[in-house]
């Protein structure tokens, strides 16, 4: 189940405000909840993982899945070289091919991680 947080929101129309929308959003990710599932990595490589998808969690206040990917697919593809692949979200299923000692599965509370070096 997706967790959602309602927060109420204002409408304008007609130079009135009316209240009574709600407006849906993501709850906000809980970093503190590390959970690696699957890795292969070495350990300094996961922890960069963890390091990285935590700033980019901070910088996009844990809401834009697309941008954290994108910004954890940089940090790795600047330190460790190119064909580095990310995908974040709440719910997804894969099936991937990479080169041996790059992938991790992790969760930062709810929010799923999956980062690998693209198998030559």
């Amino acid at each position: 189940m997706l967790d959602i947080e309602i927060v109420p929101a204002v409408a304008r129309g007609k130079g009135r405000r009316r209240r009574g929308y709600m407006q849906l959003r993501p709850a906000p990710v809980d970093e503190n909840k590390v959970m690696i599932g699957e890795t292969d990595m070495p350990q300094a490589l996961q922890s960069h993982a963890v390091r990285a998808a935590s700033e980019a969690l901070d910088m996009h206040e844990g809401t834009d899945y697309k941008d954290v990917a994108y910004y954890i697919k940089n940090q790795f593809d600047k330190e460790y070289g190119t064909g580095w692949q990310c995908i974040t979200g709440v719910s997804f299923g894969s099936y991937v091919t990479h080169s041996s000692g790059s992938f991790i599965h992790f969760c930062l509370g709810r929010l799923a991680i999956m980062l690998f070096k693209a198998a030559c």
